[in-house]
């Protein structure tokens, strides 16, 4: 279908529409202070400016516009048809501008979530409110739960360290209980080491936000 606006008028409709503050955003930011969660605004110290920062759960949020940002598959994006080429090229770059700035965040241990426009329509805006809520607990919850060792039952409660001095043998063939233990343990903590990454206390390298 043809653009019914001329090539004025459509440079003056987009020319209108808001950078920050706009309404999917403020929906967002309106749930998420209710429901308790506190949060920056577009922080200059982070790439892309996240519209919504949540430092407690090391979490950013980008609420996109379905056009803007060119969300495949949604029926909100739609390419003009006056100047079809500017826009098909204009919004490619955006969407590489997002991974890339998503992939430098995820780097600096950020979790990334984007909300789109489409997806706070009254039909689906409960839901997709709900949904962000639950991930949001769950990415603190992860981050702040223990991981512990897994330890067959013959085994002891502590696990030696691998630089621990081992056993003198026994002077026989037999190289003697006490250093069958030692190794055994040794091994014990390989396999958990394997299972679980080195250190089970990773920190993860956050800019400062004060």
């Amino acid at each position: 279908m043809a653009d019914k606006l001329t090539k004025e008028q459509r440079h003056h409709c987009m020319a209108q529409i808001r950078g920050k503050g706009t309404k999917p955003e403020m929906v967002v930011r309106k749930f998420l202070f209710g429901r308790g969660f506190r949060y920056r605004l577009n922080h200059p110290w982070l790439p892309g400016h996240p519209d919504i920062v949540l430092r407690k759960y090391r979490s950013v949020i980008f609420v996109n516009g379905c056009f803007w940002h060119g969300h495949e598959g949604c029926r909100y994006y739609v390419v003009p048809k006056s100047n079809t080429e500017f826009w098909k090229t204009k919004i490619a770059r955006n969407r590489a501008r997002d991974i890339e700035e998503q992939r430098r965040l995820a780097s600096m241990g950020w979790h990334c979530i984007t909300v789109w426009e489409c997806q706070l329509k009254p039909a689906v805006r409960e839901q997709t409110l709900e949904s962000l809520a639950y991930t949001l607990n769950r990415i603190w919850l992860n981050d702040h739960s223990v991981r512990k060792y897994e330890l067959d039952e013959e085994a002891p409660g502590m696990v030696a360290e691998d630089g621990e001095p081992e056993l003198e043998d026994s002077g026989a063939g037999d190289i003697g209980p006490e250093r069958r233990r030692g190794d055994k343990l040794r091994a014990h903590k390989r396999k958990n080491r394997e299972a679980h990454g080195v250190d089970f206390s990773v920190e993860v390298g956050l800019c400062s936000l004060s």
